[in-house]
């Protein structure tokens, strides 16, 4: 790895509040794409919205900070965020199917 290149973490998040219904896991993927992560956004049955995420760790920090403020019509009440195995398989954003 060349000094210059960062180390690619994984984090994963869950975000609870007003999150589904309003545009989240859109605005999830606009604003992963603007920070050039990888991963995926989905809906859980328990009303929450889980995002797997892979990048910098600055872009990952970039990615916690917009999941908690959402987009204008969601009301976050709390991001959980644990550490995540990286999948080499994932080399662009998705949103996936609910639960």
């Amino acid at each position: 790895m060349p000094p210059t290149e960062k180390p690619i973490e994984a984090r994963r998040f869950f975000v609870r509040g007003r999150v589904q219904g309003v545009g989240f896991r859109w605005f999830v993927e606009r604003e992963a794409h603007i920070l050039g992560i990888a991963g995926w956004v989905r809906n859980n049955h328990d009303g929450s919205v889980e995002v797997h995420a892979q990048g910098t760790r600055d872009q990952l920090s970039g990615l916690h900070g917009r999941l908690r403020e959402g987009p204008r019509a969601a009301r976050v009440d709390v991001v959980d965020v644990s550490e995540a195995s990286a999948v080499a398989e994932l080399v662009s954003f998705r949103i996936e199917g609910a639960w």
